[in-house]
């Protein structure tokens, strides 16, 4: 289950932000809550035992920047550039990321809960021990990615894209639907339930140059 802020060990620390993103920013031990970010120029930051509730991203530059032990609830990232970000024991909840752009990030011990993702950039990206619960994952791009011990319990995945991403350990026999815009000969390396085996069968057969007759 997702943890409340008051769950967080370093929730007593906490201090209200009031400084200001800029490039290079530390923002350590801190609380951001109700705030917006309007095409802010971040870049390179560093977001250490840090708390986000209600926080919105439109646009913005935080390429490079790297979040560790951070906690978000109901945060909205648009259009935000992320690209080579690094993200280690992150939680999001009922967060909402559409256009975001993500390649070249590295994701380690990230769970989301209750998040919709739309039109995320995940190209080339490094996914281990990362967990999608309950989520809705909409034209999200996996291209080229490798993706170590992921999971999708309970999420929907629809015109997701996989193609030349490498696959280990990914567990996909827990999400509510499976769609797959490109990439079927990725799904090596992954788990799926026998149900969802005869619902990708057609794809796959043509994917691999298979004709299917009985005539």
């Amino acid at each position: 289950m997702p943890r409340e802020l008051a769950d967080l060990p370093f929730a007593d620390h906490l201090r209200p932000f009031d400084g200001v993103l800029e490039p290079e920013a530390n923002v350590d031990t801190v609380h951001l809550d109700g705030l917006d970010f309007d095409d802010v120029p971040a870049a390179g930051s560093r977001f250490t035992e840090a708390a986000l509730s209600s926080v919105t991203f439109s646009g913005g530059r935080l390429r490079r920047s790297r979040f560790s032990d951070v906690w978000m609830d109901t945060v909205r990232w648009m259009g935000t550039d992320l690209v080579e970000s690094s993200w280690l024991d992150v939680e999001l909840n009922g967060g909402a990321l559409a256009g975001i752009q993500l390649f070249d990030a590295r994701l380690r011990r990230v769970a989301f809960s209750h998040c919709k993702l739309d039109a995320v950039n995940l190209r080339a990206a490094a996914l281990h021990e990362v967990t999608f619960t309950d989520c809705v994952l909409r034209d999200v791009d996996f291209g080229g990615a490798t993706l170590t011990s992921v999971s999708f319990p309970g999420s929907s995945l629809e015109g997701v894209r996989l193609g030349k991403s490498r696959l280990a350990k990914v567990d996909l026999r827990g999400a509510k639907r499976l769609d797959i815009a490109e990439g079927y000969d990725a799904l090596r390396g992954a788990t799926v339930s026998s149900l969802q085996l005869m619902e990708l069968a057609p794809a796959l057969a043509q994917s691999l140059g298979i004709t299917v007759t009985d005539r």
